[in-house]
């Protein structure tokens, strides 16, 4: 769903001056990664720019280069020409970054996720596209903007972690070969990048999977696996929000999982779901949707009113009437 070019979108980066970068809250390596990337090529251009993100910069990706220059909003709006959001489905995903721009011109939407209702003015959502880094290179590509080390390694890193390192279903020829002319292009170190990525968490992390895998249970025939995060465990084991990311991957690992399901607690009375699919069939953005959430086809996710026994029956219902239906 896009009915804005990359031309229009290159002709306003480059007659405008002054730009907010956003993405959405609890970020990734893609959000993160594209904003800078995007960043530091309009810097190039010599252009005032301005990178947001409600958590500021995480602890896990803080060695991506120019990291600093992504921080939390100010308190007080600021004026822009253009704000960008990028990696982000529901404009109110963008959290206290929305209320940071005081005036704009021009909003942009650049996203991959298929639950992207297209808010701003120029949308540019491809869901085939299985990273928004991948977006962003295709954009800096075709539009003859910047590109140098540091860009191509914040690239680098926010397609290698939205596609859990080259191997999600969405994983193309093309995707391979982006990798390929960004590890060129850049002189990067994969080695170091990935080591960085896949091979330097704390150790609170690994206390948090041993908490978590107390709470691992099944259902509909081992076809789906979950586990929960309670505020007092988190609280516990002091771990931080960023902390959570990718452990789902160990439910779906899985032999026979289909669907995973990660509920976590919240502090405002919600529960915030992770949901990832192993079957194109078992579709879990249309499943998080009936929740208030969306996201792709196979990893989704929902921020739902309620307590986490409450949350945690109602969503397991509702896959378990999705996985009747379709068997």
């Amino acid at each position: 769903m896009s009915n804005t070019t990359f031309e229009q979108i290159g002709r306003v980066l480059r007659e405008h001056q002054r730009f907010a970068i956003l993405s959405h809250v609890r970020p990734d390596g893609d959000a993160l990664g594209s904003q800078l990337a995007l960043a530091l090529s309009l810097q190039q251009l010599g252009k005032d720019v301005r990178v947001w993100n409600e958590d500021g910069m995480l602890e896990k990706y803080s060695f991506l280069p120019r990291a600093e220059l992504l921080t939390k909003p100010p308190s007080t709006a600021d004026d822009v020409d253009v704000a960008i959001a990028l990696d982000t489905a529901i404009q109110n995903r963008l959290g206290t970054t929305f209320a940071a721009i005081g005036s704009t011109k021009i909003w942009i939407n650049i996203d991959h996720h298929r639950s992207n209702p297209g808010y701003g003015d120029l949308v540019f959502v491809d869901e085939s596209a299985p990273a928004t880094g991948e977006i962003i290179f295709n954009l800096i590509k075709s539009q003859g903007l910047p590109l140098n080390h540091d860009i191509a390694e914040n690239l680098y890193a926010a397609i290698s972690t939205d596609t859990g390192s080259f191997q999600y279903p969405k994983t193309s020829a093309r995707t391979f070969e982006i990798a390929a002319e960004l590890v060129r292009v850049g002189n990067l170190d994969v080695g170091q990048i990935s080591q960085q990525l896949y091979e330097n968490y704390p150790r609170r992390r690994l206390e948090l999977l041993r908490e978590l895998l107390r709470t691992m249970r099944f259902s509909e025939c081992g076809r789906v696996a979950s586990f929960s995060l309670t505020l007092k465990t988190a609280a516990n084991l002091t771990v931080l929000p960023e902390d959570n990311e990718g452990l789902i991957d160990h439910l779906r690992a899985i032999r026979g999982v289909i669907v995973a399901v990660f509920f976590e607690e919240l502090a405002d009375g919600k529960v915030r779901i992770s949901m990832r699919s192993k079957d194109e069939a078992i579709d879990v953005c249309a499943i998080c949707q009936k929740f208030g959430g969306g996201g792709h086809a196979l990893a989704a996710g929902a921020r739902v009113r309620g307590s986490l026994a409450e949350v945690e029956a109602k969503v397991l219902e509702e896959i378990r009437g999705v996985l009747e239906r379709k068997s």
